[in-house]
């Protein structure tokens, strides 16, 4: 090989490796003016953009009005005012925008909030029925889901190796609906179902026959959010708020026991049972949930006539 072709080949080589670093140094260049373009997170349906600098905004629950308004008169409350519409309270104070519900006037006009649609889910087997049932023994353990760490793996190694079933690291999220599972419900009185419950005939709730100063007593824990005679209908009324879901009325009795702001624990006495505002002595009662009136049977054991 002569001096010449060494040359030529020499040149050759570094005039390839300038190729390649201008080829380079063009597609850096690229990436550093082309910004990418990230796709919105979805969650639960609401459109949420997370970014390094800006936190991602919480979506805000939009209470609509169902059109129609109530002016408020003497002796009632935001209770009371739910309570008679079917709705749930604190969507009566979002739509108004009242922070302090014992603020409201006679007088005032209030938009009434459209009822909550209730989810519906596969119902929950009471307690009470499943005491009276016999059998169905369970021979194989629940599987659960393990939100992955390195605590998780090393639990569901040592699953494989003795068989035990692990358990979750990190308890989920609880949602409204769970406050049903946490509650126990008890009778509120003793007696037949002189009533039923029906959405069609606009009956709320069940009508117990018993006899004048019989014991009324809470159905389940909870505040006692109303105690009074203001609302048409129902006579001397007791109304318990148990959790974010769940109320329970009992109406028509002769004596209140209680007063608002009470706590009250399940099966204490209070009220005893008459006929205000009824033409027979008996106890009105009613559940509701999120405000709108659902059946008792449901969650009690009720015995018909």
């Amino acid at each position: 090989m002569t001096v010449c072709d060494v040359k030529h080949r020499a040149i050759g080589k570094k005039i390839a490796l300038w190729s390649l670093l201008a080829a380079a140094a063009v597609a850096l260049a690229g990436c550093a003016t082309h910004k990418t373009k990230r796709a919105p997170v979805v969650e639960r349906g609401v459109e949420i953009r997370k970014s390094a600098s800006v936190p991602a905004a919480k979506a805000k629950r939009v209470v609509a009005s169902s059109g129609t308004n109530y002016v408020v008169q003497k002796g009632d409350t935001m209770y009371s005012i739910a309570f008679i519409n079917g709705v749930e309270v604190r969507d009566v104070a979002e739509l108004n925008n009242i922070n302090d519900p014992s603020a409201i006037k006679i007088g005032q006009q209030l938009s009434i909030p459209a009822p909550r649609a209730i989810k519906a889910a596969e119902k929950k087997q009471p307690a009470w029925q499943a005491a009276n049932q016999s059998g169905g023994i369970k021979t194989q353990p629940k599987a659960e889901k393990i939100p992955y760490s390195a605590t998780a793996l090393a639990q569901a190694e040592k699953m494989q190796e003795d068989g035990t079933a692990a358990k979750p690291e990190v308890a989920a999220a609880k949602d409204e609906d769970d406050d049903e599972e946490d509650l126990e419900w008890g009778m509120p009185s003793n007696g037949k179902v002189i009533a039923e419950f029906s959405e069609s005939a606009n009956r709320k709730g069940v009508d117990i026959a018993g006899k004048q100063g019989q014991a009324v007593v809470a159905s389940a824990p909870g505040k006692v959010v109303y105690s009074g005679s203001g609302l048409r209908g129902y006579g001397k009324l007791v109304i318990i708020k148990h959790n974010k879901t769940f109320l329970s009325a009992y109406a028509h009795n002769d004596q209140v026991l209680v007063k608002e702001g009470q706590s009250v624990t399940k099966g204490q006495k209070i009220a005893e049972m008459g006929n205000t505002d009824s033409d027979q002595v008996k106890l009105h009662f009613e559940i509701r949930k999120f405000g709108k009136p659902v059946d008792p049977a449901q969650y009690l054991p009720l015995v018909k006539s």
